[in-house]
């Protein structure tokens, strides 16, 4: 059995609340008691106060700040009712050379999100030395290719 950090299921735990479209006060309230920046930063309070006025995107654009401060938000686009949420550690290379994080949602708030638990969940696996099969937030079907012959 492979052995996952706690923060890391309880990261899982609020992607999959994203999958199901949780409201955006319990989306935030539960991924801002994951984030260890956030609860000993003075932003908490702030934070807080955001989730309270109903500012999902600032909360969660405040949360990207906080929380993942070598990713920068690269790109924010609206398309044919979706909104794209792109974010990087290098912003200056081309978006060829750049691995950034990219999702997609019809919702802002969401889009940002779940940007950041992409990124945290790569931050934590990188803490602890594993490697994790990135598997995009937005994936809806996914195919085994496993040989089982």
């Amino acid at each position: 059995m492979l052995f996952r950090p706690e923060r890391a299921q309880r990261l899982d735990r609020v992607a999959n609340m994203l999958r199901d479209g949780k409201p955006p006060a319990e989306l935030l309230s539960s991924i801002a008691d994951v984030c260890r920046r956030v609860i000993s930063s003075r932003e908490s309070p702030h934070i807080k106060e955001l989730i309270h006025a109903g500012a999902w995107t600032d909360a969660a654009l405040t949360l990207l700040a906080v929380e993942l401060p070598a990713w920068k938000l690269r790109r924010l686009a609206y398309d044919e009712g979706e909104w794209y949420c792109a974010i990087s550690h290098e912003r200056e290379l081309p978006e060829w050379l750049d691995g950034a994080i990219e999702t997609r949602h019809a919702d802002l708030f969401t889009a940002i999100l779940k940007a950041v638990v992409e990124g945290l969940l790569i931050a934590e696996e990188e803490q602890h030395g594993g490697k994790r099969i990135r598997i995009p937030l937005d994936a809806q079907n996914l195919v085994s290719c496993d040989n089982f012959g």
